[in-house]
């Protein structure tokens, strides 16, 4: 007899706490209202109350503290979360702005938290904009963005740096907008539920926005490093190797760390997913050129550079998963498996097949094959899709053979490839509970 399942699994507990939270202050705005306000006005000053509940929500979710990341299943799920909820908070701005804008004195307010808000979600969105512009519109926006203007200031502003330093600038513009609705909400004298409670939501928000900014960087753990090997794997794949030079960090095979990296143009940010074992003398991160500094990293780096490592992050582990288990990596998204095969010692308690694709000779092929060999449980399945075309959930159940039901699967690779196994999986019979993803292309 099988147990009950839990009410909530650890990556639900996040998102229903979001839903609980948006839902009670609905409930108190709706027995709230105090007499002698238009229905339209308060209704759209209610929609600018939730939308500073998401937006604070959102500033609380990068705050980078440790129980947010158990609360989201992983800091990956919690930037996901971040982000869903700042485009939800600003999606809810629209009905505000129609129904209750030009009242009160903190218009100007509204204007710059509102215009800010919106330029750091189009930037955001900018670098996936082939998963929100259709298909026929997509040779315009192309177009636009090789427009030698247009080139100019992408340069300018492109960059991992660049972008997370204006990111950074989000609580500033939702403290204009919280200002601004402390200044013209209507209905806050007359039912001090709603001002307090409306206070409090932002004096949270904003306080974790004070604490990530100026507090944060002291309660960081943080290790010193230096590089050893910067060694070229395949063409745009290198592994970094680094040596620590005090206390070591200690990490769970299949997690990721914050590295920081001095180069001869300087220190440069950036998180890995670490791809060594805990039990080695080195940690090793394998990187691919995806843009930004990655695609020069060779020139960059040198062995004896100092290099700093943060963290670790992430609850990407097979130990959460069943007895037959399914590994599916893409590309650069075998790092965190080469971690949970290089950390094997005695015996793998379930049974894994490990389908790796890569266009042409697979790296780390060698070293995958010769760790399987060495348990029998393990089946290694490397796809060259130059030649066998792309791996399909198709092939994966027939090769796996048995109940679909009764799989855990772990993916890790690009962002279009995960998606399609996840759906066809799902319809194929495996719970949706059981399928656990490495959201690298996030970071």
């Amino acid at each position: 007899m099988h147990a009950p399942r839990a009410r909530f699994t650890p990556r639900e507990i996040g998102p229903a706490t979001i839903a609980a939270l948006v839902i009670a202050l609905a409930l108190v705005w709706a027995t709230a209202k105090p007499g002698g306000i238009p229905a339209g006005t308060y209704v759209g000053q209610f929609f600018g109350a939730e939308s500073i509940l998401l937006l604070s929500i959102g500033l609380v979710l990068i705050s980078t503290l440790p129980w947010v990341e158990e609360w989201f299943d992983g800091i990956d799920r919690a930037a996901i979360w971040h982000r869903r909820v700042a485009i939800t908070g600003l999606f809810l701005l629209i009905p505000h702005l129609l129904l209750s804008a030009g009242e009160g004195e903190g218009g100007a307010l509204a204007v710059i938290g509102l215009s800010g808000m919106l330029a750091l979600a189009a930037w955001a969105i900018l670098p996936r904009w082939q998963s929100v512009v259709p298909g026929p519109l997509r040779g315009i926006v192309v177009a636009a963005r090789d427009a030698p203007g247009v080139a100019e200031v992408r340069r300018l502003f492109g960059g991992y740096e660049r972008w997370r330093l204006l990111h950074r600038t989000t609580g500033i513009f939702v403290a204009a907008a919280f200002v601004h609705g402390l200044m013209d909400g209507t209905p806050f004298d007359d039912a001090q539920v709603l001002r307090w409670s409306y206070v409090a939501i932002g004096a949270i928000g904003l306080g974790f926005y004070v604490y990530r900014e100026l507090l944060a960087r002291f309660f960081l753990s943080l290790h010193d490093y230096q590089v050893e090997t910067v060694r070229q794997i395949d063409t745009g794949l290198v592994e970094v190797a680094m040596r620590p030079l005090g206390r070591h960090v200690e990490f769970i095979p299949g997690q990721f760390a914050m590295v920081y990296l001095e180069a001869k143009d300087g220190w440069h940010r950036h998180p890995f997913t670490i791809s060594s074992a805990p039990q080695e003398g080195v940690v090793r991160v394998t990187v691919k050129a995806l843009g930004d500094y990655t695609s020069r990293l060779q020139e960059l780096i040198e062995p004896g550079m100092p290099a700093v490592i943060g963290g670790p992050h992430g609850r990407f582990s097979h130990r959460r998963g069943t007895d037959r288990q399914v590994w599916i990596a893409g590309g650069v998204g075998v790092a965190p498996f080469l971690s949970w095969l290089r950390a094997l010692e005695g015996e793998l308690p379930h049974r894994v097949d490990f389908f790796y694709t890569a266009d042409g000779d697979a790296p780390f092929a060698a070293e995958i094959h010769d760790i399987a060999g060495r348990y029998p449980s393990l089946h290694a399945h490397i796809v060259d899709t130059s030649v066998e075309g792309r791996l399909t959930s198709a092939r994966v159940l027939d090769t796996v053979d048995g109940d679909p039901g009764g799989l855990s699967v772990f993916l890790c690779g690009p962002q279009g490839m995960l998606r399609t196994f996840q759906r066809e999986l799902h319809q194929a019979g495996v719970p949706a509970r059981r399928m656990h993803r490495e959201y690298f292309d996030w970071r």
